[in-house]
């Protein structure tokens, strides 16, 4: 099972490293006492493979001090529970900034403090835990979608490609492109089966259109670096943090030749991978 504590300073960005781990499959429970964690671990661990990805968040929220909380990380230990603490960080100014934007109140506020020392007491506070952390995420020029790329590398694993979504879709280019289009190729360059009648009628999710399609050596070359571009460029969008790509191949009426090739394509990425799904919005349009 694998077992992550997201702890930090408030408004650095915990709530949205936990939305990011739900993302990717987690189990996420939000701001559990400490001395629950060690009897919800173990539920887990009952359930023999339904939560095998949990992740816990943990803060000032729940009491001032962290001894309770090392003592569930002990009991962890004993279990031989094996875990991952993320800290998640950013600097005075930032998180004052943010707090600002949302007008929300800092949980060490409540006693009249003013907001500046309110987060460098917590900051003392969390120390200790900071000290005990496998990773830390400053998040004080950190974009969202870099974020979860940190996340995803983070604790992603073999889930790594399976983080982003590719979404392939065929479409006319006298329909418009697709306006959710990340990337589009245009294969209006290749043979049209259009013109050949035994094959106007019929569209690329049939066999004899495929076959005249890819019969050609410039269909075959440019399979070839289109699959050459995506092998390269698929995983550093994961990196980036993307969640869903968007592939469109458009030839002009969407019936033919981008079916045939958007279907190819999208067998393509899904052997690398990756969670694929594909399209074809111009199909049935006259």
């Amino acid at each position: 099972m694998q077992f992550v504590i997201v702890s930090g300073l408030s408004g650095a960005g915990k709530s949205t490293t936990a939305s990011f781990l739900e993302d990717l499959g987690f189990y996420v429970v939000d701001n559990m006492p400490a001395d629950l964690i060690p009897q919800f671990a173990q539920l887990c661990l009952a359930t023999k493979g339904r939560y095998e990805r949990v992740a816990l968040v943990t803060d000032v929220r729940g009491s001032l001090t962290f001894e309770g909380l090392f003592k569930a990380l002990d009991s962890l230990d004993q279990m031989r529970l094996k875990f991952t603490i993320l800290f998640v960080e950013a600097d005075t100014g930032a998180i004052i900034k943010r707090y600002k934007e949302t007008r929300r109140k800092h949980p060490l506020t409540r006693d009249g403090s003013d907001l500046t020392s309110a987060v460098e007491r917590e900051r003392q506070l969390l120390e200790p835990i900071r000290n005990r952390a496998n990773a830390i995420l400053n998040t004080t020029s950190l974009p969202t979608a870099k974020l979860r790329g940190e996340i995803i590398n983070l604790v992603a694993g073999d889930m790594k490609d399976r983080a982003m979504s590719v979404s392939v879709v065929s479409f006319g280019f006298k329909f418009g492109v697709p306006l959710e289009a990340d990337l589009v190729f245009d294969v209006r360059f290749l043979p049209n089966p259009y013109y050949i009648a035994d094959l106007r009628f019929k569209t690329g999710l049939e066999a004899e259109v495929r076959d005249f399609v890819f019969s050609y050596q410039q269909t075959k070359d440019f399979m070839a670096k289109v699959e050459d571009l995506l092998a390269f460029s698929l995983p550093l969008y994961v990196d980036e943090g993307k969640t869903n790509l968007v592939v469109a191949v458009g030839c002009t009426g969407g019936k033919h030749r981008s079916v045939s090739v958007a279907r190819e394509l999208a067998n393509y990425i899904s052997q690398k991978g990756y969670v694929t799904t594909v399209s074809h919005r111009d199909i049935a349009r006259r």
